[in-house]
């Protein structure tokens, strides 16, 4: 497919029947010192990402994709952890138009969205590990949608909003529709790499590994940030707080994290970046 040329609009018999799913798995890591000061991350973490926040954030993505919201059912649990339900139907009178690659112009809580097309769901993971001091916060989020609106334009808005250290990404269509002449259509829009519907500017900040199959219209993206500052990682002290020994010690913890997730499997404690 050419992406820089964006197909014509089909014209369709009946509704567009095409499914698009958009996956993320975004991770947030940190090094706390003590017991009290991981009980406290997991807090903060817990409070950060609420019903109410998470709910504001599925309300926003709604609104990019063009979707109008029927109804949103919220849920909190003890001792952390909420559940959203929002109900919602594709806008008839503020149609999204067409999906265009960025790149070629300018420019444990739990939240469930049901939408009468398609449905959002988003999923918060807080753990850590027993005795390494460190903690991982993970956020799944499924954006999946029926008919023309797309999960991918609200790509960036959910990068800029997590502003996670790891994320993986997943984008398959599925099913088909028909055109007025009885011809499948299998996707109804141009689409190489999930990287070319990422700002260029935000793409930057990312090393990125593609895994795509392209015939079966599946693609995975993996991003880490690139330049990793030891004091963006650490909660309630600094590294100038701690001798020197200490930083390379953590640095090489938070790093065995950070690359154990982006690769998907363990490896040994390596001693630098």
């Amino acid at each position: 497919m050419n992406m820089t040329n964006p197909r014509e609009k089909m014209k369709l018999y009946g509704f567009n029947n095409l499914t698009k799913t958009l996956s993320f798995n975004m991770y947030d890591i940190c090094y706390t010192k003590t017991v009290e000061d991981r009980v406290a991350y997991i807090e903060y973490i817990d409070e950060q990402y609420n019903a109410e926040r998470l709910t504001g954030i599925l309300k926003e993505v709604s609104n990019i994709i063009g979707a109008q919201i029927l109804n949103i059912s919220v849920q909190d649990y003890e001792p952390q952890g909420s559940s959203v339900t929002i109900l919602i139907c594709e806008e008839e009178h503020n149609k999204p138009g067409e999906i265009k690659p960025t790149r070629n112009y300018s420019h444990d809580e739990m939240i469930l969205a049901h939408l009468d097309k398609s449905h959002l769901t988003v999923h918060t993971y807080p753990e850590y590990h027993p005795d390494g001091g460190v903690c991982t916060f993970r956020a799944d989020i499924d954006v999946s949608t029926c008919g023309e609106i797309s999960p991918l334009n609200a790509l960036n808005y959910l990068i800029n909003k997590f502003d996670a250290d790891i994320i993986t990404m997943d984008y398959r269509v599925r099913g088909f529709t028909r055109d007025i002449y009885g011809k499948k259509h299998f996707i109804d829009h141009d689409l190489v790499s999930i990287q070319d519907y990422i700002d260029p500017e935000l793409a930057e900040k990312y090393q990125m590994i593609d895994v795509n199959v392209y015939q079966e219209h599946i693609f995975h993206t993996k991003c880490k940030v690139k330049e990793a500052d030891i004091d963006d990682y650490l909660f309630h002290f600094s590294k100038d707080d701690i001798s020197p020994k200490e930083v390379a010690s953590i640095t090489a913890k938070l790093n065995k994290e950070r690359d154990e997730i982006f690769y998907g499997r363990n490896m040994g404690l390596q001693e630098e970046i």
